[in-house]
């Protein structure tokens, strides 16, 4: 899929001060220490790049959502890694507006970097405050929006800027773009989906515009459950989306299709269970669905090895707990042995991955969960519009 957004590649940002909002809301232990810096790390090539070419770069992201300035969601140990991984120091401001934030700004050097504190320690960030992103904007020249994370969000940050600054996409949101543009637009063939995830009715959008264009649609995790209520199946104690039966109803017999034959069923949801594997058709009234089964996973991985491309979002059954996380491994280290192009959701699928030490051997892991699904419905991402078509703007001198 070609961009059809401006990005750093086609603008002069030499000597510039460049606001580029990152996503760096990444988990951490109770000591604050990251524990995953993966969106961190896949900023860099944006950072380096402006960098590189002189210009003087403020950085910007939320971390959690803090109900007013709250230490605990300081991006003080962002700022560290960060540091740790440019082999430099990177200065945090004590807020992300206001005049210390200013004063540090204005006295930035060519390919210096610096971060803001936490934006949604204001509340008119996630309000998206017009006054509020103007003040963002008067520290800088120009606008990089970098966080495909949080696109599809219209908040201060990522949207409101926007209307006050030249704005053009980040290396990462470039990537993004393009990896998941091209499998939903131009996919080799086979074409394969493979959803999974608790609720059918977070689907349906993605549902219904994947199906005409995939060759195959593989359903599992707890949506799977509303699907066979769908086709009056016993249950359990499993996961139920009552309100989207219909729905379920409604594609349940298309051809494209296939739901697990078996699952992996246990009488609670923890880490001392032992589970066990029935038939579909087998589940026990008191008994609730955690995965899909051995002869699921083996179907699974026969349809992905012979794939051209698969786009994966949702595991397939608790992954986080070991004992329902065959699933979920099967299909990534189908994944990991296939030919095909492989683009991975975010969220607790692009963490499955991770965790398994498997996200290098897919072509493409994502750094946005609600971002990446809503994308795949066709929506249009605020922090995607706003940002200057190519016909906006004359090349002015293009990052190499």
């Amino acid at each position: 899929m070609r961009l059809v957004k401006r990005t750093i590649r086609d603008v002069d940002v030499g000597s510039r001060r460049v606001f580029v909002r990152a996503d760096f809301n990444v988990p951490q232990d109770d000591s604050g220490r990251v524990v995953d810096d993966r969106r961190i790390v896949e900023s860099l090539s944006t950072i380096r790049a402006l960098t590189g070419a002189g210009a003087k770069v403020i950085l910007a992201s939320h971390l959690g959502r803090p109900k007013g300035r709250d230490s605990k969601w300081s991006l003080a140990p962002i700022a560290e890694r960060l540091g740790q991984l440019l082999g430099k120091e990177v200065p945090l401001a004590p807020d992300c507006i206001g005049p210390e934030a200013s004063l540090m700004a204005m006295a930035l050097e060519r390919g210096d970097v610096m971060l803001l504190e936490n934006v949604r320690f204001h509340p008119e960030e996630t309000e998206n405050d017009p006054v509020f992103a103007k003040k963002l904007a008067s520290l800088a020249d120009l606008f990089v929006n970098d966080a495909f994370g949080s696109a599809h969000r219209a908040h201060a940050s990522t949207e409101g800027i926007g209307h006050y600054l030249p704005s053009v996409a980040g290396l990462l949101m470039e990537k993004e773009i393009e990896y998941l543009g091209n499998a939903l637009e131009d996919p080799s063939r086979p074409f394969v989906a493979i959803l999974g995830g608790a609720k059918v009715k977070d689907k349906i959008g993605v549902i219904e515009q994947l199906l005409p264009k995939v060759d195959r649609l593989l359903i599992g995790g707890g949506m799977m459950f509303t699907f066979y209520r769908a086709m009056g199946l016993e249950i359990g104690k499993s996961i139920l989306d009552a309100e989207s039966l219909d729905f379920a109803r409604s594609v349940s017999e298309d051809p494209k299709i296939l739901l697990p034959s078996d699952v992996v069923v246990a009488t609670e949801v923890s880490a001392d269970a032992s589970g066990s594997v029935v038939d579909r058709d087998s589940i026990p009234h008191d008994q609730l669905g955690l995965d899909i089964g051995t002869e699921s996973a083996r179907a699974f991985r026969e349809v992905i090895l012979n794939a051209g491309t698969v786009v994966w979002n949702g595991p397939m059954g608790v992954s986080e707990i070991p004992a329902f996380a065959m699933g979920t491994e099967a299909v990534a280290k189908a994944l990991a042995e296939s030919a095909c192009t492989s683009v991975v959701g975010g969220g607790d699928t692009a963490a499955a991955v991770e965790r398994m030490g498997l996200a290098s051997a897919m072509s493409h892991v994502s750094t946005g969960g609600g971002a990446s699904l809503e994308f795949m419905e066709g929506k249009n991402l605020p922090g995607i519009a706003v940002l200057q078509d190519r016909r906006e703007i004359q090349t002015e001198g293009a990052l190499k």
